[in-house]
């Protein structure tokens, strides 16, 4: 068998259909409410911020939901992304444990965030309109719907969080390159960021403040619609792509995980990776454990109150019930931004509360440790965020060492860290240390969620 398992990039190796996990979850999640009416949301109520593709998928149960011809004749340009063995980081770890990474740092953007870019961007350009507003933790997402912006004409606009604009001015240059405008959040363009800014002039920033300065312009101008890089269902059914693919590349490998791992932050790495594989065993197929790595300064999985919350700061967006912080909690300023949001995708959330994944968090030192040990071994550079599914994957081959099993271990290695070299820089001169949250500023978050009498 090569190492190396991929297929040729033509047609028929694509997917033809994005997986919904919805058709074969044992209940449905809680449904979405309205902020005002504490009711159901309907399309009606996401109409000034998605275009009706969208919102039909977001509220599918449908199994398979097909993907547009010109989307799949974009993913052409990078998919089917390679499944990789890592043979030479098992021989670094003596491990009986057979090792794969799925690596989306193929993509144009280098990570996983074009597969649902580029459907997002699609599904707009096909109801006429000429603008997005978005928000980008770290960079990737912001990157990527700037070139998914430049494929269909498509002017973007990006707030980023401020301590990652500071950070990574690479991924600003990136963004600006596609044509993107970039704005560092809080920023004094809208009535959030002012709002912030006049109770803090140097505020970090958070996900949840440039989620609410996105979608303030979105729905303040016609021509205009917001677009999310996590969390929402259909985000989550663009990324199943990634899983599919591992399924039949697999089957190419004659091997099936025994474990799969993925980083987490709004949950759309992870579910890519996992869904198709959980759905498979929903349906009957062979028991996987999921384990879901997030950061230890920003736990909402392993912290988080599963609870009715906002996704922004400043409330504009309906209510979800997730895993949360706190849509007024603001995570310290680790390297990993993409990771840096106070709640959990509600899919992710609900599968969690259904006891079918795990959830494990660390903090950042150890996992530069382990992205370090896998560059060294495999060749290739994490980025801050996959490397939580780097060390994921590290402990569970090493625990195999341990208890002399031989398992099959798949993680995703959702981009690489070109663009994040001041954090390796920071790492090997001693000046990246572990960050923690303000317990009391949690405490406080979580007082404030607000009143849902709906289960």
């Amino acid at each position: 068998m090569s190492d190396t398992v991929k297929y040729l990039l033509d047609e028929t190796r694509i997917p033809k259909f994005w997986y919904n996990i919805a058709a074969d979850l044992p209940s449905p999640p809680p449904p979405v409410l309205h902020p005002g009416t504490m009711q159901p949301v309907g399309p009606a109520d996401l109409a000034p911020l998605f275009p009706m593709a969208l919102i039909e998928q977001e509220v599918s149960t449908e199994r398979e939901i097909m993907i547009p011809g010109p989307v799949r004749d974009i993913y052409r340009q990078w998919r089917p992304s390679p499944l990789f063995r890592a043979r030479r980081l098992e021989k670094a770890l003596d491990t009986p444990a057979r090792i794969y990474y799925k690596y989306e740092g193929v993509s144009p953007a280098g990570s996983h965030k074009p597969n649902t870019a580029v459907a997002q961007a699609f599904y707009n350009r096909e109801a006429g309109i000429k603008r997005i507003a978005t928000e980008t933790g770290a960079g990737q997402w912001g990157s990527s719907l700037a070139f998914a912006g430049a494929l269909f004409g498509i002017e973007v606009d990006v707030y980023m969080v401020r301590v990652s604009y500071d950070q990574k001015p690479y991924r600003r240059a990136l963004m600006e390159t596609y044509g993107a405008r970039c704005v560092a959040s809080p920023s004094t363009e809208t009535h959030a960021g002012r709002a912030i800014l006049e109770k803090n002039p140097r505020h970090p920033g958070s996900l949840g403040i440039a989620i609410s300065e996105a979608v303030e312009i979105a729905a303040s101008r016609d021509d205009t619609n917001y677009a999310l890089g996590s969390v929402l269902n259909h985000v989550l059914l663009h990324q199943t792509v990634i899983g599919q693919e591992a399924i039949a590349q697999f089957d190419m490998a004659n091997d099936y995980p025994d474990v799969i791992v993925g980083c987490t932050g709004g949950g759309s790495n992870f579910a890519g990776i996992a869904f198709p594989f959980l759905g498979a065993q929903l349906r009957g197929g062979k028991k996987v454990r999921f384990v879901a790595v997030e950061p230890a300064a920003c736990p909402s999985l392993t912290r988080g109150k599963y609870a009715y919350d906002f996704g922004d700061t400043a409330h504009l967006t309906p209510l979800t019930k997730m895993h949360t912080l706190g849509s007024t909690f603001t995570p310290p300023g680790f390297h990993a931004g993409g990771l840096r949001y106070h709640g959990m995708a509600p899919l992710v959330s609900h599968i969690k509360e259904l006891g079918l994944i795990e959830a494990v968090a660390y903090h950042q030192i150890q996992c530069f440790e382990a992205g370090v040990q896998f560059a060294r071994a495999e060749g290739i550079l994490p980025a801050p965020e996959a490397n939580h599914a780097v060390r994921g994957a590290i402990d569970e081959a090493l625990k195999c060492k341990r208890e002399g099993v031989s398992r099959s271990i798949l993680f995703n290695l959702c981009g690489h860290g070109h663009f994040d070299m001041q954090a390796y820089i920071d790492y090997f001169g001693g000046k990246l240390t572990d960050q923690t949250y303000d317990e009391s500023e949690l405490a406080m978050a979580l007082a404030g969620l607000p009143s849902v009498k709906a289960a």
